[in-house]
């Protein structure tokens, strides 16, 4: 798969990285001369350029990609570029980094951002999900299709505890993904029992967030 990333900073270097540890093709483009530290990422393709420009994004083929992501520290940048992506080249997943919380309503299908993600509610997701136990933490949110995926960590004598994934009803609108017991990340099937201290991660929508709660909990 290609994927161009917008801003080679060290956001952008790191996820080229990770990407193509993973057997994609990158490129990484960045209008910043002293940005292109093409030694560190050696693997990836580099490019000059103005990412809110059309000229730029010609010379980029960003036609061919399957996949943009706007990781500079810009907002406004992150924007453009993802807005011209979907609209002008047609890519198909755009994925935009939100520097700043004000900014995070800007960052929808209407400026052509599949996924939006944003570090500071990321971190405070994190710190919310370390230390809180029986409610339901919002860890990362999807533009496209209006799913969130959150975190709940069943409590000492929850309602779900010493049932079974199959018995339990879970709210419309929500799917549990994985489990988490003991470091050890579970695939749920029917017959697995759930455990008090269980971190049960969900993709939800907003309206079933609030029943989950009380289908897992029940107090």
């Amino acid at each position: 798969m290609k994927i161009a990333i917008v801003g080679a900073g060290n956001v952008g270097r790191a996820i080229a990285r990770e990407l193509i540890e993973n057997k994609h093709h990158v490129l990484l483009i960045d209008r910043d001369p002293k940005a292109l530290k093409m030694d560190t990422v050696p693997e990836a393709e580099w490019l000059l350029a103005d990412a809110c420009e059309i000229s730029s994004l010609d010379n980029a083929k960003l036609s061919t990609c399957q996949v943009l992501v706007a990781a500079t520290g810009d907002d406004k940048v992150n924007l453009v570029s993802s807005l011209l992506a979907k609209t002008e080249y047609g890519v198909p997943r755009v994925v935009a980094r939100i520097n700043h919380p004000k900014n995070e309503w800007l960052f929808d299908s209407s400026w052509g951002v599949d996924v939006a993600v944003s570090t500071p509610r990321i971190i405070s997701a994190l710190v919310e999900e370390a230390v809180t136990v029986g409610d339901v933490v919002r860890l990362f949110s999807l533009k496209r299709g209006g799913a969130n995926l959150v975190e709940i960590t069943l409590p000492e004598g929850a309602k779900a505890s010493g049932r079974t994934v199959g018995e339990i009803a879970f709210p419309a609108g929500s799917s549990l993904a994985s489990i988490v017991r003991d470091g050890h990340v579970i695939t749920p099937q029917d017959q697995d029992m759930l455990m008090s201290g269980d971190e049960l991660i969900f993709v939800s929508t907003a309206a079933a967030e609030k029943l989950l709660k009380d289908c897992l909990l029940g107090f």
